[in-house]
């Protein structure tokens, strides 16, 4: 585990979902950076690289085109959710087919990020975000490190559940653009529902944001420690 990519969605012109007050855009930077500088902090030997670190665009292809051009070890995604305002909690996301609509109700939403690219037909191979059939297509696309990241992302639900004390949809698969194009373990994290004023509260305080990212610090500390453990180093 040598390095890994943080990634904060949205940003610049794409603000993402929004509640009262809070933008996804800025939540899950103010997440992602707390995260890097825990591990930063802890783990000096691992090389941290950030999508983004400042409030700007940034393409889903591009994304995935940096962790993969770091080789990453692991590719991290923070994001905030939005349903109806009674909807709560974390969920942890993987490549995968998705079981039901609402799986891919949240595929499209974050997937649908891709309008506002200037020639997305040809960065995702003719991808359309708005249609099921494209995302049921796309999604039988299985990674190679489907275990993998799906062991990081039981890690993270736990540490959400246990430590930090929030209420768990659970890890759940669907077709993120984003994953897809990256070529290591990699997740997509639902941080919370902003459409949900008590959980916006928390997402939108320092402390609730420092809480998060020590939940998925502690979920990576132990997902390096089991990989290296496995490997022998």
């Amino acid at each position: 585990m040598r390095t890994v990519v943080l990634d904060a969605g949205h940003g610049g012109k794409d603000r993402g979902c929004a509640g009262v007050k809070a933008r996804e855009a800025d939540v899950a930077l103010k997440i992602i950076l707390d995260l890097g500088r825990q591990i930063e902090e802890n783990m000096p030997e691992v090389k941290v690289v950030y999508t983004r670190k400042t409030d700007v665009f940034v393409e889903l292809t591009d994304r995935a085109g940096i962790a993969n051009k770091h080789a990453a070890d692991l590719f991290i995604s923070v994001h905030c959710n939005a349903s109806a305002p009674s909807a709560y909690g974390t969920e942890v996301w993987t490549m995968g087919p998705h079981k039901t609509d609402a799986n891919l109700a949240v595929a499209k939403r974050e997937n649908a990020v891709i309008l506002q690219e200037d020639n997305y037909k040809a960065n995702y191979n003719g991808f359309d975000p708005t249609s099921p059939q494209s995302h049921i297509l796309f999604s039988l696309y299985q990674s190679a490190h489907v275990v993998n990241s799906i062991r990081f992302a039981q890690k993270v639900d736990r540490q959400f559940r246990t430590t930090v004390g929030r209420s768990s949809r659970g890890v759940k698969q669907a077709g993120f653009l984003v994953l897809w194009k990256s070529t290591m373990p990699s997740v997509l994290i639902e941080s919370g529902f902003l459409t949900n004023r008590a959980e916006e509260r928390y997402l939108n305080d320092k402390s609730g944001q420092s809480y998060m990212a020590a939940g998925i610090y502690r979920a990576f500390r132990d997902y390096k420690n089991e990989l290296e453990a496995m490997n022998g180093e």
